[in-house]
């Protein structure tokens, strides 16, 4: 989540009246993340949370995300829900930008992700991943393998400057990924982006829970086990950048428990924690070069994710990951 886009009181008031929410209470922008405009929106009937979406997203595939996500919520999943206005519609424009309205999810995510968020989390991303598996419409993965070498292609020049021979590195660790990525693994709708800031737990008589999922904006139809990656690289890394080989194995756990690995999907896995690696760690270079000046926005490191990548492709197996 971001500010790119500044909403005046009045083009706010105006876009209010074509939803049955009540009086506007509260707004404010949301500062954490990369991608769109996200604002906390409290009207006399709750709290919501107002999406503008950026360049990034391709304003005709947000009916695919919206209908995701009434899908998942009809079959289980707690996450964000589209507010419909008046008109039934709950895609409209606002300062120039599509918008939509979604319900506030209650719960924190974690600052200090501990083991049994873990486990948590595992067990939730299988259940997304049955509970799409009927979802009938499919969106390719805009930012998979045939995405990183472009990407990296559109830092060469800018690359060096974050470290001395990060871009021949990473051209040499793409050499090493794109001919080993599997292709006939199960597919289906993954998150492709579910980092502990997009994950909320609610603790309540001593116990901990995972109270909900957002934003979906990276959603896409893809291998299911890569989605293991991306988690794998974005919970089980402790602040020094050593790998906690005891949360990935209560990850996997808690995954298998609801959806059990296939042999092919387990003997992957290392290759896909690598893509998903290099993938966060071009994304954030290109953020890192070409975030514009002013935008109220959380610029994330990529030089994380290159420590996470030489990580995946030393170890290399499956058991390396908590298998």
């Amino acid at each position: 989540m971001a500010v790119y886009t500044d909403v005046s009181d009045e083009a706010l008031a105006s876009f209010l009246t074509d939803y049955a929410l009540g009086e506007l209470v509260a707004f404010r922008g949301i500062a954490e993340g990369v991608e769109n405009s996200n604002f906390s929106l409290r009207t006399g009937t709750g709290d919501y949370i107002l999406t503008l979406y950026e360049k990034r997203v391709d304003p005709r595939e947000l009916p695919w995300f919206l209908g995701l996500m009434r899908h998942l919520a009809q079959r289980g999943v707690t996450c964000p829900q589209p507010v419909a206005g008046h008109d039934g519609e709950a895609l409209r424009m606002l300062a120039g930008r599509p918008a939509a309205i979604t319900s506030f999810l209650s719960g924190v995510w974690p600052r200090r992700v501990r083991p049994e968020h873990c486990r948590l989390l595992g067990v939730a991303l299988a259940t997304l991943h049955l509970a799409g598996a009927d979802y009938g419409h499919e969106r390719p993965n805009a930012l998979g393998p045939a995405a990183w070498r472009p990407l990296l292609e559109s830092c060469r020049s800018t690359g060096d400057v974050v470290q001395p021979g990060l871009v021949a590195e990473l051209d040499r660790a793409l050499d090493s990924i794109l001919p080993a990525w599997p292709s006939d693994l199960p597919r289906g709708q993954i998150h492709a982006d579910l980092f502990p800031d997009n994950v909320f737990f609610l603790e309540t008589g001593g116990s901990r829970t995972l109270s909900g999922l957002i934003d979906f904006y990276f959603a896409c139809t893809d291998l299911l086990a890569y989605d293991l990656g991306v988690c794998l690289n974005a919970w089980c890394f402790e602040p020094g950048m050593e790998f906690n080989v005891t949360k990935a194995k209560l990850l996997l756990a808690g995954y298998a428990s609801i959806r059990p690995l296939d042999a092919a999907e387990r003997a992957a896995l290392p290759v896909l924690a690598q893509g998903a690696a290099i993938r966060f760690l071009l994304t954030r270079l290109y953020d890192w070069v070409n975030t514009p000046p002013g935008a109220m926005v959380t610029r994330k490191d990529p030089l994380e994710y290159l420590r996470r990548l030489r990580f995946h492709l030393a170890a290399a197996t499956p058991e390396a990951l908590g298998l």
